[in-house]
């Protein structure tokens, strides 16, 4: 207690300056209370506020760069995100789109085939390409229906625009057409302008027919139509074969006459199958005695 009581004194008596100083402070802010209750240091505080505001600018920049630097990386990471799928929606309307296309082009090929059977008038049936060969000798594509369903060897095939070929051979459930430009295939034409015969000859090239039959003096020009002429009785007569687009005699007896597919036999898909009224008349033939062997049995048995 008498310690306590020295130290309180020592306090009042050996620093003078201190209680001074503390004395001063008292009034001074006494004074600036009482100043700021009448309004008189408004202009004060605006200085105040001027010098102090660098300093706050300064001290809460690295808080404000945080706040901007992970607004800025959310805010791209959004954007990256909003890219990838948009991308990945552009790729799945553009692969949507190529299918439409796709769907659009067999629908233009499948009409015009049906327009085509229209034109034909006989019994068609419509076959997909399996497979096409064209190497320099032999022309072959393989159609996706067979003998199952009546498809028969030396059956004409066509397209939408006209002559393709015909079934060489058949099996149960497909067929392999030959081409007209196979070098085996031969076919019987007429020019459509004057109604000139002759035999148009596979070449072996996709996109050539050859007519070596045809003499020098023979009344052909280039851009004549040929037309089946239905002699042989494989092919019905007026169906487009090719058009005639080179003629050379050479000093020869022999006209030099080529002429290119109407059907565009590299780029088919889909063919007709045809059934000529020679092929249904066949059937109905073959058919009748078949028929009155049946009726006839059970004559005999009654008989017996």
């Amino acid at each position: 207690m008498y310690r306590e009581g020295c130290a309180i004194k020592l306090a009042f008596t050996k620093k003078p300056a201190q209680n001074f100083r503390l004395l001063v402070f008292a009034i001074v802010s006494l004074a600036l209370l009482a100043a700021e209750r009448r309004g008189a240091v408004s202009s004060l505080h605006s200085s105040l506020d001027a010098a102090v505001y660098p300093l706050q600018q300064l001290v809460s920049a690295p808080v404000r760069l945080a706040e901007w630097l992970q607004e800025n990386v959310s805010g791209y990471s959004r954007i990256l995100e909003e890219n990838r799928r948009l991308k990945d929606e552009h790729a799945r309307l553009e692969a949507q789109l190529l299918k439409f296309t796709a769907l659009e082009q067999e629908n233009i090929r499948l009409r015009a085939l049906l327009g085509a059977s229209t034109k034909i008038g006989e019994h068609f049936l419509i076959a997909e390409l399996l497979s096409v060969n064209l190497v320099p000798y032999e022309h072959l594509v393989l159609a996706n229906k067979g003998s199952n369903i009546g498809v028969h060897v030396g059956q004409p095939v066509f397209d939408s625009r006209g002559v393709v070929g015909q079934v060489l051979r058949v099996s149960p459930f497909s067929a392999e057409v030959m081409l007209i430009t196979d070098p085996n295939h031969a076919i019987p034409v007429q020019v459509e302008r004057n109604g000139l015969r002759t035999i148009a000859v596979g070449s072996g090239q996709a996109d050539r027919l050859i007519l070596p039959y045809l003499s020098a003096s023979a009344d052909i020009k280039e851009g004549d139509r040929l037309l089946t002429s239905g002699m042989g009785g494989v092919f019905p007569a007026g169906y487009p074969v090719a058009t005639v687009v080179d003629i050379s005699s050479a000093g020869s007896s022999l006209a030099k006459v080529s002429a290119a597919p109407i059907a565009p036999l590299e780029r088919i898909h889909e063919v007709l199958l045809v059934w000529t009224h020679a092929d249904t008349q066949a059937a109905s033939e073959s058919r009748e005695p078949a028929a009155k062997g049946a009726e006839t049995t059970p004559h005999q048995h009654a008989v017996h």
